[in-house]
């Protein structure tokens, strides 16, 4: 009978998730909210039917009655912060709630099949960063001084890398993390927020080339800080967010390709100088060759990709735990073993769904600071997303990067969502900015009727 139920199940899962995948992108055909009702309804029901088959098999695959209420505890939270996030905040943006409820649904189905001790501390962990993160959009809104603390970023997020490289703990040859209190924090993760924030606040004050650099004297320091830890993953990600945000905020094509070229230079020296970086490139390069070791891990990443084949070997089929780390790093590669190629897909056109609303609400927004935040964010997250997957199936070296949302790591889920809600609150303010002008209008139309029927009175 499980037999039957699993076989069955990949088709079943993969149809809704499909479904799911299309009303994301179907939303993009209109521009204001409330004509979305009709997809975010479908939205959610279609997220609900996966997670609930999802977790159908997991049940009848384990025979464990903690599965059952852990979904039950589950689908508590998701509906919870589905319906509270409209009540409270009526103007927000439901495709990105509604997204990161369905990459948080396949967090938890994919990890408590992995483990289901990760899997409980990562919904602790997600319920504790929703409740604080419904919090969020409230103080972007109202906490007007934000724009005027760009150096107190720069200065806050240099000694938050700095403690972690004077202090933190070496996990594997990278000075990653430190405790508090016996909880464990990676601050660069936290630090990418205040990085962006740093960058929106000093290129939207002057674009002349001297405040270029100094903005780039700050954010190299970041980087070089980070390059000390040995977490070259995050300094990529943090070099890359500069770039482009200079680039966005100036027009110039010249600190492009200076970007571009100072990458590559970086790339090389990083490769001369790091042992860790020369494995991770031979084992991209031929991992085959080193199959017992540093190509271990990708190789059998690749194994676990192309055994799924379309709709997967089915969830308890598949042997992911072969993959070292695959909870954090290697998630992708189990997904696509057990779900299919076709549902990793769907998660990745999802992931991609997320950052085209980001950037659609960055270019909407009439303040520059705020623009250049939602872009950032958005940079961010569409590119940790690409390191992480890119890494997984051999397309680029692997960084060690977390997939959002998705990937276990209390840092990670923690920042990706307060990501999500800065960006609901930044959407907030863009359509309270629509409504002021609707009215402005409303009222100059009021006036020139006025005038006009004053006019034929006279006459």
């Amino acid at each position: 009978m499980e037999l039957y139920i699993t076989e069955l199940s990949k088709y079943v899962i993969t149809l809704f998730i499909a479904l799911y995948t299309l009303e994301c992108f179907l939303v993009f055909r209109h521009q204001e909210e409330e004509r979305r009702n009709g997809c975010y309804i479908r939205q959610n029901l279609w997220m609900f039917l996966v997670h609930f088959s999802c977790f159908l098999v997991i049940c009848f695959e384990t025979g464990k009655p903690e599965y059952l209420l852990f979904y039950a505890l589950q689908q508590i939270l998701l509906f919870a912060t589905i319906m509270l996030f409209r009540m409270i905040y009526p103007r927000g943006n439901r495709l990105i709630v509604n997204n990161m409820c369905m990459l948080l649904s396949i967090g938890f189905v994919v990890l408590s099949r992995l483990s289901f001790e990760k899997a409980i501390k990562q919904f602790f962990i997600v319920t504790i960063s929703i409740i604080t993160g419904m919090l969020i959009p409230y103080f972007i809104r109202k906490l007007k001084f934000l724009k005027g603390l760009t150096w107190v970023y720069a200065a806050v997020g240099t000694a938050a890398l700095g403690v972690v490289l004077i202090l933190g703990a070496t996990t594997y040859g990278s000075k990653l993390s430190y405790s508090i209190a016996g909880l464990t924090f990676q601050p660069s993760e936290f630090v990418k927020i205040i990085f962006v924030f740093f960058l929106a606040g000093a290129l939207c004050e002057s674009h002349s080339f001297l405040q270029i650099a100094l903005t780039a004297a700050a954010a190299g320091l970041h980087v070089l800080i980070l390059v000390a830890s040995k977490d070259l993953g995050s300094a990529l990600i943090f070099f890359v967010v500069y770039v482009l945000m200079v680039f966005i905020a100036t027009g110039n094509w010249l600190y492009l390709f200076l970007g571009v070229g100072g990458g590559c230079g970086a790339a090389a020296l990083a490769y001369r100088f790091f042992s860790h970086v020369q494995i991770r490139v031979q084992a991209w390069r031929d991992p085959f060759s080193c199959i017992d070791g540093a190509g271990y891990q990708i190789t059998q990443s690749l194994f676990a990709i192309s055994s799924g084949g379309w709709f997967g070997m089915g969830l308890f089929r598949g042997t992911p735990d072969a993959i070292p780390f695959v909870e954090a790093d290697f998630i992708f590669s189990a997904v696509a073993e057990e779900l299919g190629i076709v549902f990793s897909m769907c998660m990745i056109l999802i992931c991609v769904s997320c950052f085209i609303m980001f950037m659609n609400i960055s270019m909407r927004l009439q303040d520059r600071f705020y623009q250049l935040i939602a872009f950032g964010l958005g940079v961010i997250y569409l590119f940790q997303v690409f390191l992480t997957i890119g890494g997984g199936t051999k397309f680029i070296p692997m960084t060690g990067v977390t997939l959002p949302l998705v990937s276990y790591g209390g840092s990670s889920v923690l920042t990706t969502l307060v990501m999500f809600f800065i960006i609901e609150g930044l959407y907030i303010i863009r359509q309270e900015e629509g409504a002021r002008r609707d009215k402005k209008k409303k009222r100059k139309r009021r006036a020139k009727y006025r005038e006009e029927q004053t006019a034929e009175e006279e006459e």
